[in-house]
C-alpha cells in the first residue's frame, strides 16, 4: 500500500521539505511505496526578502519569482489547489477544485504568513508596506518623489514574517536618503509595541545605539490602534498621536483559516512540540516555518532547517524506524545596516544572538544568498 505524503504550502519550507523528501526516499518513490504530493494555491513559488529591495530601486519583484515547477523533484506530484478543509480524524482534505477530498497518512502544513492591514482601521488607506509584491511597488514610487518630510516606520503586528526586515529598512532608508543629499531634510521615526527595538533582547540592544547614532527617532511601546489618513497620523493606545507624511507599516499578520478550523492552533498556527514540530492535537501532523509555533523568528531560515528535520522524522516512520531527530531551534539571519554594510546572527533555544559588527562583507554575503537561494530551494545547497 502506498504511504501518501501530503505537504500543504510551497514556500521555503514546503518546497525545500519535497525535495529533501524526494531525495530521502528515493527507493521508497522507485518502488511506488510512497508518493509526495505538494499543494499551493498558486503555481509560482515567491522567495519575499526580495521584496525588500524593490522600494530602493535594486531588484524587480520577478526577481523573487520562479515557477514551482521548475524547482520540484519531477517525482514529487504538484497540485495548484487551495485546501478548504483539514479533518484530522479521518486524516484528509478538501479542496476546492476536488471533490473527492485527498486522504494522506503524513500531512505537513506549510501555508506561511497572510497579511492583515484591515485589522487597523484606515491602515489599508494610509499606510504603505513591503511585505507584499505589491506593497514594495508602489513604496518604491513614494520614496522616489519623496523629498522632505516625516517617514514612520510602525511594527504594528507581531509576530511578524521577517522580525530583522523593519530594522533593515529603516537603516537602509537612512543610508539611501543621504546618499542622495537629502538626510538633513527627512526625519525618520521608528516604532515598537514592546519596551525595546526589537522582539529579541540582545538584537535591541545592538540596534539601538545604531538608531540614535543614525539619528533615527524612536519610539517603544507604541501600539497603533487607527491610522487617519486624511490628517496623516497614526494613532496608539491612550490616544497618543504621531504625524508621517509617509507611514510604512509591518501590518498585522495571520496564518489561515483552516487551521484553526481543523482545531489545530489559534490564529492559523498550529500548536506543536517546539523540538519534533509534531502537532499537538493530531497524529500524523507536523507543522514547520511560520505555520509552527514554537516561539522562533518567522524566518526563512528557520523553515529550511525545521524542514530537514521533519525530512528525516519522516522517512524514519516511513521505514518504520524510531524517529530522533529533532530542532532545536537554529536560527540564521543576514541584517541590512545600511545600504553597502550588514550584520549577521546566529543563535537557537538555548544560546542568543550576538550581531557581527556590520561590513561589506556581510552585505555581499547576504546578497549572494538571495542570488543562490533557487538553488536551496532546489536542495542543492
Amino acid at each position: 500500500m502506498t504511504e501518501e505524503i501530503v505537504i500543504v504550502g510551497g514556500g521555503t519550507g514546503g518546497t525545500v521539505l519535497a525535495n529533501d523528501l524526494a531525495d530521502r526516499l528515493s527507493p521508497e518513490l522507485d518502488r511506488g511505496d510512497v508518493r509526495i504530493t505538494l499543494i499551493n494555491d498558486s503555481p509560482d513559488h515567491v522567495y519575499k526578502p526580495v521584496w525588500l529591495y524593490v522600494p530602493f530601486g535594486q531588484r524587480e519583484p520577478s526577481d523573487g519569482r520562479r515557477p514551482l515547477s521548475e524547482l520540484l523533484d519531477d517525482r514529487v506530484n504538484l497540485r495548484i489547489d487551495r485546501v478548504s478543509e483539514i479533518d484530522t480524524d479521518a486524516q484528509a482534505l478538501q479542496t476546492r477544485e476536488s471533490r473527492d477530498g485527498t486522504e494522506y497518512d503524513k500531512l505537513v502544513l506549510a501555508t506561511g504568513s497572510t497579511l492583515a492591514p484591515d485589522r487597523i482601521p484606515g491602515l489599508e488607506a494610509g499606510g504603505h508596506d513591503y511585505y507584499s509584491e505589491s506593497g514594495s511597488e508602489a513604496l518604491r514610487e513614494e520614496l522616489l518623489s519623496f523629498t522632505e518630510g516625516h517617514i514612520v516606520l510602525s511594527v504594528i503586528g507581531t509576530p511578524h514574517m521577517c522580525p530583522a526586515a523593519p530594522l533593515e529598512f529603516v537603516f537602509m532608508t537612512d543610508d539611501w536618503f543621504r546618499e542622495r543629499g537629502l538626510r538633513d531634510d527627512v526625519d525618520i521615526t521608528y516604532t515598537y509595541p514592546i519596551g525595546r527595538v526589537h522582539g529579541n533582547p540582545h538584537i535591541a540592544e545592538w540596534a539601538k545605539p545604531l538608531m540614535e547614532e543614525r539619528d533615527i527617532a524612536i519610539e517603544t511601546y507604541f501600539n497603533a490602534e487607527e491610522v487617519d489618513p486624511d490628517a496623516e497620523t497614526i494613532v496608539g493606545m491612550g490616544g497618543s498621536e504621531i504625524d508621517y507624511d509617509l507611514l510604512v507599516s509591518i501590518p498585522p499578520h495571520s496564518g489561515v483559516d483552516l487551521i484553526a478550523e481543523a482545531g489545530l492552533g489559534d490564529d492559523g498556527w498550529v500548536d506543536v512540540d517546539k523540538h519534533t514540530l509534531e502537532a499537538e492535537h493530531a497524529e500524523n501532523v507536523y507543522a514547520i516555518g511560520d505555520t509552527a509555533d514554537t516561539g522562533v523568528p518567522n524566518a526563512g531560515s528557520v523553515a529550511h532547517y525545521q524542514a530537514g528535520v521533519v525530512g528525516q522524522r519522516l522517512a524514519s516512520e516511513i521505514r518504520g524506524r524510531p524517529a530522533t531527530e529533532t530542532y532545536d531551534g537554529k536560527t540564521l539571519c543576514f541584517i541590512e545596516t545600511g545600504m553597502d554594510a550588514a550584520s549577521f546572527v546566529e543563535f537557537n533555544y538555548e544560546d542568543p544572538p550576538s550581531p557581527a559588527p556590520p561590513s561589506q562583507k556581510l552585505h555581499w554575503s547576504k546578497l549572494a544568498y538571495n542570488e543562490s537561494y533557487w538553488l536551496t530551494a532546489r536542495g542543492l545547497l
